[in-house]
């Protein structure tokens, strides 16, 4: 028996009523000790974190500065023990800020620096299960399914604005396959999936993508939008060459597929059936995407451009006079269905009455443009 094995034994007796003091315990103790010497830091930092959390850090990583690194990132995302071991396992450190990009001279130092952390490279997409026949429409179909998985890959701030979003410039259609907002960079972020290894002729059509973005959705007090191109693979220097004289913000990053959920994240990445019972979060996301469809839809054949945001729609609707008569409900609704595009937990109860409401409006919706035989009137 060797002095912890005694230790622990003699402080069981000593202490009978206490837990936590097993032979194990103590030597992660005294491992706690030996990795974090610094008190100021485990005071301000590891603190914060729970034992279990903890003790996977000493388990699984092994340099100091990638052990903190980890630590800090638990905290300020608030992961779960869970998803701490998927980050690690999924090598999170070595990935992020590891695209390629041009942001150092398409973007001011500041914005540069902190964009190009947000990205990653590779991306992981465990959560999905798609064959190596899928399609292009069948990845983003699966990661709008798994919204709430994307978002934990993607970072904080990530909010989702809308899927395949529709742009018109000089009369044609364009449709986006991601739009997000990431509320840290203060600037739209275009995602263009690809199932093929990159090609240079991607980042023309980048290019152009972010000058509408900027052009039509962008706010005066935004930053420039900025472009993911995520592909299957790439070739570092084709990837370098092709941003070398792009004008707009973009990077270049592969992604990640499994054939299987990582066993460890099946309580904190359901399943779509379990989404759809524990999370309220999809089907709100989806009623509000269908419900600003249909507005664009509506607005389109009146003959007027919708304004950006579901709640200009809604009060430009109401200053001509052609608002359904549960506008004012589903004005109230709107808080719950941007929570859950931002990708938090909503309230059950609150996420149902919202999607009720959202039904609601659609019907008159649909029943107003049938109304309304001369489409293009005012």
């Amino acid at each position: 028996m060797d002095l912890i094995d005694r230790l622990a034994d003699d402080l069981g007796r000593a202490f009978p009523e206490m837990t936590g003091l097993s032979a194990r315990n103590l030597k992660y103790m005294r491992a706690f000790a030996e990795a974090w010497p610094d008190g100021e830091f485990v005071q301000q930092v590891v603190a914060l974190l729970r034992w279990g959390h903890n003790v996977r850090l000493l388990d699984a990583v092994k340099a100091a500065e990638e052990r903190t690194w980890y630590a800090r990132q638990a905290i300020e995302h608030g992961w779960s023990r869970n998803v701490l071991i998927h980050q690690i396992d999924s090598n999170l450190f070595t990935r992020q800020g590891s695209a390629l990009t041009n942001f150092s001279r398409t973007l001011p130092a500041e914005q540069s620096e902190l964009a190009q952390q947000i990205l990653k490279d590779p991306y992981t997409f465990d959560f999905l299960s798609l064959g190596p026949e899928m399609l292009e429409r069948d990845l983003e179909r699966g990661l709008i399914e798994h919204l709430r998985s994307l978002i934990l890959e993607l970072g904080k701030g990530f909010a989702f604005v809308g899927s395949q979003y529709h742009l018109e410039v000089a009369g044609q259609d364009y449709y986006l396959d991601l739009l997000f907002y990431p509320l840290r960079l203060r600037c739209f972020v275009v995602i263009e999936l690809k199932i093929e290894d990159f090609k240079p002729e991607f980042t023309g059509k980048m290019n152009f993508y972010l000058s509408a973005v900027d052009d039509q959705l962008r706010h005066q007090d935004d930053q420039p939008a900025i472009g993911i191109i995520l592909c299957k693979g790439r070739n570092k220097v084709i990837v370098e060459y092709a941003l070398r004289d792009t004008s707009k913000p973009m990077g270049v990053a592969q992604y990640r597929l499994s054939p299987a959920l990582p066993p460890q994240l099946q309580q904190d990445l359901p399943t779509v059936e379990e989404f759809a019972r524990e999370f309220p979060l999809m089907s709100v996301v989806k009623m509000r995407m269908e419900i600003e469809r249909a507005l664009r839809d509506f607005m389109g054949n009146h003959g007027f451009a919708p304004p950006t945001g579901l709640s200009n729609m809604l009060r430009e609707l109401h200053r001509r006079s052609l608002a359904p008569s549960s506008t004012a409900q589903l004005l109230d609704a709107l808080r719950v269905m941007n929570e859950a595009a931002h990708g938090l937990d909503v309230d059950p109860t609150a996420a149902e009455q919202a999607v009720d409401v959202g039904t609601v409006f659609l019907e008159e919706l649909r029943n107003l443009r049938g109304n309304y035989p001369g489409d293009g009137e005012t």
